[in-house]
């Protein structure tokens, strides 16, 4: 489960940050049934198994903070037993999954504070906090019109453009990533997702940073939402991940070079605010 668990995150199968720190989380659950000599096979077992974890996506902070919690709960406590060290396992991974899931609602109900029936909406790329957002809001009887990019090169937003159609009360089209600045002129905001915030500057899905240009240019405010603890004061610093050029192209390149980094840096200057489980933030 954690091998198989690590080679999703790495194949970006799951696309939400949040959703991927919780099933991380949840894989280490795996070693609980697993048979352990000592405390310290245990331990090593468990700091081993997080640290594949970890490092399928570096980029991830959620990831990687819910991941160290567990690891950190375990050992604080200085289990005496392995059955001990088992149930402490099994407490903090439910721990920290309930407060990444109540942190991504919280995130979502704050937002419906911000958000207006009738606006136009482009989004970029899969966030489940953007979508409980609107489920949220549409629940509530709110209306909206919503421009769901493609998130090339893998296409991620189309996954967004097919969950948005089920909701009673959004009226979505889906536009390439470079049609970006034909529709934004006919937009209220931009509403994003995070990845994290770390020094200045929000990472997400490439792409984020020239809708987030053109959105400053043409005064169309970008909202970001997301789990407070994506936003990132020290202990971590970002690592943009480059996937392989087949998913630009399929046929061997010959004679130049393809480059596919999965995030893009934008100045926090470009942002609106970014609306947590905390509140909201201004920049």
């Amino acid at each position: 489960m954690i091998d198989e668990t690590a080679e999703e995150i790495r194949e970006m199968q799951t696309h939400s940050s949040s959703v991927v720190a919780v099933k991380a989380t949840r894989a280490l659950t795996e070693l609980t049934e697993r048979e352990f000599a000592t405390v310290e096979e245990y331990t090593r077992a468990l700091e081993r198994n997080a640290a594949v974890l970890r490092r399928a996506n570096p980029s991830h902070a959620s990831l990687q903070n819910a991941v160290r919690e567990v690891v950190h709960q375990v050992e604080a406590d200085d289990p005496e037993t392995v059955e001990a060290a088992k149930t402490l396992t099994e407490t903090a991974i439910q721990d920290v999954v309930a407060r990444v899931e109540a942190g991504k609602t919280r995130a979502a109900e704050n937002a419906l504070e911000y958000l207006s029936d009738g606006e136009t909406i482009l989004t970029h790329d899969y966030s489940s906090t953007v979508i409980e957002a609107l489920e949220q809001a549409t629940a509530r009887g709110m209306t909206f019109d919503v421009y769901a990019t493609e998130a090339r090169p893998r296409y991620i937003g189309r996954k967004t453009a097919r969950r948005l159609a089920t909701l009673d009360g959004v009226e979505v089209t889906l536009i390439t990533d470079s049609a970006h600045g034909h529709f934004l002129e006919g937009c209220t905001r931009v509403l994003l997702g995070m990845d994290c915030i770390v020094d200045g500057f929000l990472y997400n899905r490439v792409g984020t940073f020239p809708i987030a240009s053109t959105a400053a240019q043409l005064d169309v405010p970008v909202t970001v939402l997301g789990s407070a603890a994506k936003i990132v004061t020290e202990g971590f610093a970002f690592e943009n991940e480059y996937r392989t050029p087949v998913e630009v192209m399929a046929e061997p390149a010959e004679g130049f070079a393809i480059e596919n980094p999965a995030y893009d840096a934008t100045p926090v200057s470009l942002l609106e605010s970014a609306i947590t489980d905390e509140g909201r933030r201004t920049f």
